[in-house]
């Protein structure tokens, strides 16, 4: 008995019941509470023990989704997400993924489909053009870019490839055979340390660096000192990690003086940009990637702040042979005429997995409905939507600022204990009607708003105010 295929009259009677639905999830959004309250196991008692024998229509399946998965959802879209950093999509995304969806290809290769990483090389240019990266970026030169799945795995490949840098190629062959370090501040991310392990380095490969009180950024002079202990016993710097935006505060490490530290030492930079990033479509805010000339690699997440869907990490190198030599590994099955003129990219080479996806489809679906202005008004917005909620917080002596916010992050407490901003936050994100994190500064207990969400406007962020200036009261009143 052959399976029972959906063909293309029923593929495009059903495509039009999903995209119906998924309008009407988000024209719904705000009606709904942004996290469950639903206790753990909830969906999993929901769903039978076991597939269904014989397959059910898409009608069924729908219902079901109604019924079991969206109400066990925290929706990241909603007006009132202000946890995390974003995670927002939009329509021309959604469509983008469709299409990459309906077409399957494998982008392995250029010979395997070569508009798929034609395509995203031109992309991944638009980008450091967007951004004004520096030139050493740029596919027409010893550079180029290469979408990864997160800034995680940009990370990793990148300390891969600075470990090859830093072994003289030995790397390759034998392995971590001397002990290399890594660097980066205190608030640097959690796939910081993640990636070192994977690499060999174990959790001892890492030097956490001490950061400036006032700026929460990581200190050169600090830098140097770890840099210069660990060569006088004996280790081997390989890479730095700075950060354009830290995920608690969004602070940014001063790259001049790091990279200049970097290019004394020899030590691979790599910049991680994953949220603020794309605040440099803005020229205002490009003053935050200034001295990233200094930078090996730099990345950064259209999949957080630029429209784009998860997954979706823009990641740039300036000598893209080094990862090349670092990645590359050639088994008789995947040599082809095209490779082995030198002609082309292929994109294995530049990232953990053999296969890829076609992501750039997405990419070029937001950058073509969007266009540059657009995509600057998405990020305004935020910035702006951020100072006004600053402005409630310095407007009410109950409230402090805990950290500058000079992207869409603002992070502020009550001028209280502990334990009263963890009650603050916990009563807060009970309303259902917003949803906020935290953060620890200067080992103080700190709130965290974050702006995001396409859906977002004025009176969502003055609907969060509301919300916490009402609960201070009641707290504050005991």
């Amino acid at each position: 008995m052959s399976a029972p295929h959906m063909d293309p009259d029923e593929f495009r009677r059903a495509g039009h019941a999903v995209v119906d639905w998924i309008a009407d999830y988000w024209a719904t959004l705000e009606q709904r509470p942004v996290t469950t309250a639903d206790p753990p196991g909830t969906v999993a008692a929901a769903l039978p023990a076991g597939p269904p024998t014989a397959g059910e229509p898409v009608d069924a399946v729908l219902a079901d989704l109604d019924a079991i998965v969206v109400p066990g959802l925290t929706h990241w879209q909603h007006p009132g997400f202000f946890g995390y950093f974003p995670a927002n999509t939009s329509g021309p995304s959604v469509l983008g993924d469709l299409v990459s969806s309906g077409l399957g290809v494998q982008g392995m290769l250029w010979a395997t489909s070569p508009a798929c990483t034609e395509l995203e090389t031109v992309l991944m240019d638009w980008l450091a053009q967007l951004l004004d990266l520096p030139r050493r970026f740029r596919s027409t030169g010893t550079g180029g870019g290469v979408i990864q799945d997160s800034a995680s795995s940009a990370t990793l490949v990148a300390t891969l490839a600075a470990l090859h840098r830093a072994s003289g190629g030995r790397w390759r062959d034998v392995g971590v055979d001397r002990r290399y370090r890594a660097y980066t501040s205190v608030h640097g991310h959690s796939s910081i340390e993640k990636a070192v392990r994977i690499a060999g380095l174990g959790t001892d490969g890492i030097r956490p660096v001490e950061v400036d009180p006032q700026t929460q950024a990581l200190r050169p002079a600090a830098l140097r000192s770890a840099i210069e202990a660990d060569r006088a016993g004996g280790d081997v710097p390989a890479i730095v990690v700075a950060t354009i935006g830290t995920t608690s505060t969004t602070a940014v490490d001063p790259l001049p003086e790091i990279g200049a530290i970097c290019a004394e030492y020899g030590i691979w930079l790599h910049v991680d940009a994953a949220y603020a990033g794309a605040a440099a479509v803005c020229p205002e805010l490009r003053w935050s990637h200034a001295g990233l000339e200094y930078a090996d690699s730099y990345c950064f997440d259209p999949h957080k702040w630029l429209l784009t869907g998860f997954d979706c990490d823009a990641f740039w190198v300036a000598d893209r042979g080094e990862l090349i030599e670092a990645l590359t590994v050639l088994p008789e099955f995947l040599r082809n005429a095209a490779s082995e003129s030198g002609a082309v990219l292929d994109y294995r080479d530049w990232q953990v997995p053999l296969g890829r996806r076609f992501r750039a489809l997405k990419l070029w679906f937001v950058l073509r409905w969007y266009g540059v202005e657009g995509l600057r008004a998405h990020i305004r917005s935020g910035v702006a939507l951020a100072a006004r909620f600053a402005d409630r917080v310095r407007a009410d002596d109950r409230f402090e600022l805990a950290a500058a916010h000079p992207f869409s992050l603002v992070c502020f407490r009550l001028r209280a204990d502990d334990e009263a901003n963890a009650e603050l936050l916990a009563r807060v994100n009970a309303s259902g009607r917003v949803h906020l994190t935290h953060t620890r500064v200067d080992g103080r207990y700190v709130l965290r708003l974050a702006v995001g969400s396409p859906q977002t406007s004025a009176r969502h962020v003055d609907e969060a105010w509301t919300l916490l200036a009402d609960a201070a009261d009641k707290l504050l009143a005991g």
